[in-house]
């Protein structure tokens, strides 16, 4: 890894919409920041994406590109897209000219397209980041004249891409679970003499999992397994007192993350990139269920770790109450097979993704040819 060079002036980071595509950049400015302190930092966004709150919460500039959709289909929105596009490009240009910008980093979404095709004109050097395994329609049309194609899974079909992993919180590639166990534990209000699963549909929910498990709450607590259930917010639910069981704890959301890691000894959750990854990334082994839709890049993400031994694959149909209680539970209580998932998982983590990025960066910042 590369350290502070002092060459690295201004850089310009593309992507928003989704957390999929805000925390890599995120990380990876946290990261260019730390190695290159005084960089200037200019992301470009949505004004209705995540990254119209978290960028400037993290203290970065953000540049607000019009949101171009791209048709899937032929419809009206076809006739718009030029139009809507050349606005879009012309935005991302200006911003690049006002940061004087060296190199673009996209992360798909929305606005990489038109950043792309600006840096293109510009000719600023590309670097690509591709979070899932099956690549999304702008990072498709970046890799074609990017400098430099970084993804996050190693069968991610991008030609000459680099295998960097996912860039990822320092507060989750730093993480040492069993140190800060007993820490998590008593955060959450858990007891040490239990397994604990953690359940997460991430920030938003999901619906069948969430069902699953409100289903198996009794049952999970007289087996002696006890949850943390991150059901999303507005769809907590009551649970019955556990009496002389383990315990099952309910929370909306979980500010921190790191500690609900460092609680559990197993996940079950969807296989977003980032969820997948970070997971990987501190050895936990999981159920994972992919989302029934859109066009099956969570089941792909999933794939590695899954073929390693670190995961389960988990149809969204067949996660109801009875797996949770015939499956899961007998799982927990195989102390040996649970410390082998976490071996097999951490086999394929990537704790290092946002410096093995970051030097793809400045080496296209940098380099003279």
């Amino acid at each position: 890894m590369t350290g502070t060079t002092g060459l690295l002036k201004s850089v310009v980071l593309a992507g928003g919409g989704t957390a999929g595509h805000v925390s890599p950049l995120l990380a990876l400015a946290d990261c260019l920041r730390r190695r290159e302190p005084d960089v200037l930092i200019t992301a470009l966004g949505t004004a209705e994406g995540l990254e119209a709150r978290l960028v400037p919460a993290r203290g970065y500039d953000l540049e607000v590109v019009p949101k171009v959709p791209m048709p899937r289909r032929p419809t009206s929105d076809l006739l718009r897209l030029p139009g809507s596009m050349r606005r879009a490009v012309q935005a991302a240009d200006d911003a690049m000219s006002a940061a004087d910008a060296r190199v673009v980093v996209g992360f798909g979404g929305y606005v990489s397209t038109p950043a792309y095709l600006a840096a293109r004109r510009r000719g600023i050097p590309i670097v690509v980041h591709e979070q899932n395994a099956r690549p999304g329609l702008a990072n498709k049309v970046g890799a074609r004249f990017a400098k430099h194609v970084a993804v996050t899974f190693p069968d991610t079909p991008l030609r000459g891409a680099t295998v960097t992993g996912m860039p990822l919180r320092r507060e989750i590639a730093l993480l040492d679970r069993k140190a800060r166990r007993a820490e998590a534990l008593a955060h959450f209000g858990l007891d040490p003499q239990w397994p604990t699963v953690l359940v997460t549909g991430g920030s938003l929910g999901a619906q069948r999992i969430n069902e699953a498990f409100h289903g198996a709450v009794s049952s999970l607590s007289a087996a002696g397994v006890q949850v943390l259930h991150v059901t999303g917010v507005g769809k907590e639910f009551d649970v019955p007192s556990a009496g002389a069981g383990a315990p099952y704890v309910v929370v909306p959301y979980a500010d921190r993350m790191e500690l609900a890691y460092a609680a559990a000894d197993i996940v079950v959750a969807r296989s977003g990139a980032n969820t997948v990854c970070e997971l990987t990334a501190v050895g936990l082994p999981a159920a994972y269920v992919p989302l029934p839709i859109g066009n099956g890049e969570q089941s792909l993400n999933a794939r590695t770790v899954v073929a390693a031994g670190g995961g389960l694959l988990v149809d969204d149909a067949d996660l109801t109450t009875e797996w949770v209680e015939r499956t899961l539970v007998p799982l927990l209580r195989d102390a040996s097979g649970l410390a082998e998932m976490a071996a097999a998982a951490a086999s394929v983590g990537e704790r290092d993704g946002d410096e093995l990025l970051a030097d793809l960066v400045i080496d296209a910042a940098t380099r003279k040819v």
